[in-house]
């Protein structure tokens, strides 16, 4: 078990919404020589038959773009866990083209992961389930989807088209949270460091939510999930337990704590799932298949990912043998 950091967390990962009032600097514009270096990157591939999902990062030469995608590398890891890349012309793009771009920008970042045990590398976040069955995903529907961190290091999501109302991003800082325990309830803070059943992890694999190693705060939490494995364990939560996610919860949906972002067409939200819980308000969305809101989601193992604790589990993807 790691050593418990019982002191607040200082540094850029510790943020709340007031922070960003007048600091953009987590906004990333492409530029037109970057757009262009797309273009040429994109027909390049085309030219070697090199398209989404047949192709590797040895195929990817992401030129001119290399300067911001790696600053936003260092943002996820180093300083506030999240970015956004603004401005990819989607209008100028077929599907396919789309795909082998984003995927392609994937590559150069890090390692695309498999998110279902159907091995799709890139996820259709899209409004298309039966909000009536009880196995329908809820990113597959309209609904309010609840603050969680995904199995990935990072996670990426293109905005393809918008819903004709709400759909809003919403992010927050779990070293932020981290801080907010630790002056509200101090002695709950080791009930965060306690093997937890997750429902997507296994039912032989355990995780706190909270670890600290290596000098950095990693989180995993998807309050849901949590319960379905002490479910499917058949074990109650406890009373101190059902406190420290109250406790958890309570924080974490506290107005000041979040910055929310609509994300517009051609715009790449990126999050670390260490460092960064996110979320997304219920929408309407529009009656005809092809015009709802459709997001595309990558799951990136990343090079530059912390060194985690060796009782919280790293997880990239999910494998044939896991439901997803």
């Amino acid at each position: 078990m790691t050593i418990m950091h019982t002191s607040q967390i200082i540094g850029q990962s510790v943020w709340k919404r007031a922070d960003f009032v007048n600091d953009d600097s987590w906004c990333h514009h492409l530029k037109s020589g970057e757009i262009a270096a797309l273009d040429n990157m994109l027909a390049n591939l085309q030219v070697r038959g090199a398209i989404f999902p047949n192709m590797t990062k040895d195929d990817v030469d992401i030129g001119a773009a290399n300067t911001t995608l790696d600053m936003i590398k260092d943002e996820l890891e180093n300083r506030c866990g999240f970015a956004l890349l603004r401005g990819l012309p989607l209008d100028s793009y077929n599907v396919d083209q789309i795909n082998t771009i984003y995927y392609a920008i994937g590559l150069y970042m890090g390692q695309p992961v498999t998110q279902n045990p159907k091995g799709d590398l890139l996820g259709q976040v899209i409004n298309i389930g039966d909000i009536s069955k009880k196995d329908t995903r809820v990113y597959e529907t309209n609904l309010y989807l609840p603050y969680h961190t995904d199995p990935s290091d990072v996670v990426g999501l293109l905005c393809v088209r918008k819903a004709k109302h709400g759909g809003m991003s919403s992010l927050v800082s779990a070293a932020a949270i981290y801080n907010e325990v630790i002056r509200r309830e101090p002695e709950l803070l080791g009930v965060f460091y306690k093997p937890w059943f997750y429902a997507h992890l296994g039912q032989d694999q355990m995780s706190p939510i909270f670890s600290f190693n290596d000098g950095k705060l990693s989180c995993r939490y998807l309050r849901q999930y949590i319960e379905l494995g002490f479910e499917q364990m058949g074990i109650p939560l406890s009373q101190i337990e059902r406190e420290a996610l109250d406790l958890f919860d309570n924080i974490m949906m506290a107005p000041e704590m979040r910055i929310d972002m609509m994300l517009e067409p051609g715009d790449i939200q990126f999050a670390n799932n260490y460092a960064v819980l996110h979320s997304r308000t219920a929408f309407e969305d529009h009656e005809e298949q092809g015009q709802r809101r459709k997001k595309l989601r990558l799951w990136l193992k990343m090079e530059s990912a912390r060194k985690l604790a060796l009782d919280f589990p790293g997880r990239n993807g999910f494998s044939n043998s896991i439901n997803d």
